[in-house]
């Protein structure tokens, strides 16, 4: 059976088209397959398991009869999703992957990552990411009123916007040194990862053996997702 994989829906209440486009892909594409991996950024924001949107509600609600029709779900954070926490997970029964992982696929050793970790060239986004993932901060940023979370979210998202606006295109890709350093970490010939929305199957060399990076796309103009159906690996793209 097939394993697919997905990442940057950047679901919100503002685009109901991508919201509708990924219950089809659950209904139909997803429950024919074996597992379905969320590899970050499924949110465009994330305040805590505690938010019980009309959005968020039905997303449960539709994952939840995806993981009871027996399809296996792994999330991984984002970094727009990184606040997802045990209890969304537990409601879907879904396993939460760390980032990276390493999983086999079709006999190959797979390396799977959000990516935001490789754009090591963006260092006023690497820091905000050690930030973010401080388990101290974390815990300072749950612990606000809901509403207020909500709103800090979403000023996050304007100066990030406007940051990122202002930043050349290569500082926001994967720096290809940290690339080849990840893959000779893990012993993985092959990298599955989203986050720069610039979906492609890269080939590569590391000690003279050939690897590959595939980038997953987002769901902004296009449903993107990987299939590795008849132990084939496909890389697919449906308009919205």
């Amino acid at each position: 059976m097939t394993t697919l994989f997905i990442s940057d829906l950047h679901l919100d209440e503002t685009r109901p088209d991508i919201t509708r486009a990924f219950f089809d892909f659950l209904q139909n594409k997803a429950m024919q397959a074996k597992a379905l991996y969320i590899l970050g950024d499924f949110f465009e924001s994330w305040v805590g398991d505690d938010d019980s949107s009309a959005l968020i509600t039905s997303v449960k609600s539709e994952l939840k009869a995806l993981t009871e029709h027996g399809v296996l779900l792994y999330f991984m954070h984002g970094n727009r999703d990184f606040l997802v926490g045990k209890a969304f997970c537990k409601e879907v029964d879904a396993k939460l992957l760390a980032d990276p992982t390493v999983i086999s696929l079709s006999g190959e050793q797979t390396l799977l990552m959000h990516g935001d970790s490789l754009c090591t060239d963006d260092q006023e986004y690497m820091q905000f990411r050690k930030m973010a993932r401080d388990p101290a901060w974390q815990k300072d940023a749950l612990g606000k009123p809901l509403e207020e979370r909500r709103a800090i979210a979403k000023h996050l998202r304007t100066v990030s916007g406007e940051a990122n606006s202002n930043k050349a295109e290569d500082i926001m890709d994967v720096n290809a040194t940290a690339v080849i350093a990840a893959l000779k970490e893990h012993h993985c010939t092959r990298l599955i990862h989203g986050h720069t929305h610039r979906p492609y199957r890269h080939q590569l060399s590391i000690n003279d053996q050939s690897a590959e990076r595939i980038v997953l796309g987002d769901w902004d103009r296009a449903a993107w997702y990987l299939s590795d159906e008849s132990n084939e690996l496909s890389l697919k793209s449906t308009p919205l």
